[in-house]
């Protein structure tokens, strides 16, 4: 009895499938296509004699992008009021790419100085409201950095 009620599904099925085969999938109607060999023409829009020509597009100049191979420099700066310097080994994170001392997460800095097992001193802020993703630590803007 099973196998009757499972092809009159199918059967069921097929067919409302097949009435969805033909929809283009948009709410647009489309103009029937010209046949095969016919050319496609479209009337122009009629052209006011007395109007001006629009003005030309302005095109900005291209930026210069910085040398590849190297992150753009910063200039050197003294911390600014509020500045926080933490002296220890960097270690590396769960995450990759992660990179934590002393129970804070480096964000940014130079990364030839912030290598994992390197003893260093960063300046920078904490931020303790950043989302970031490595799920451990305190997030700690870094400022500068240099081995110790």
């Amino acid at each position: 009895m099973k196998t009757p009620r499972m092809a009159l599904a199918a059967l069921v099925a097929c067919a409302a499938l097949s009435g969805c085969g033909g929809q283009g999938g948009d709410d647009r109607s489309a103009a029937p296509s010209p046949p095969e060999g016919s050319p496609v023409t479209t009337s122009p829009e009629p052209v006011d004699p007395t109007a001006s020509a629009p003005p030309a597009p302005t095109v900005a100049p291209p930026t210069a992008l910085p040398p590849t191979g190297r992150p753009p420099s910063r200039p050197s700066r003294p911390p600014g009021p509020g500045a926080t310097t933490i002296t220890g080994t960097v270690q590396p994170g769960v995450e990759p790419n992660c990179l934590l001392i002393d129970g804070y997460q480096l964000i940014g800095g130079p990364r030839d100085v912030l290598a994992p097992g390197a003893r260093v001193t960063v300046t920078g802020r904490p931020q303790p409201d950043m989302m970031t993703t490595c799920q451990q630590g305190t997030p700690f803007v870094v400022e500068s950095a240099r081995r110790a």
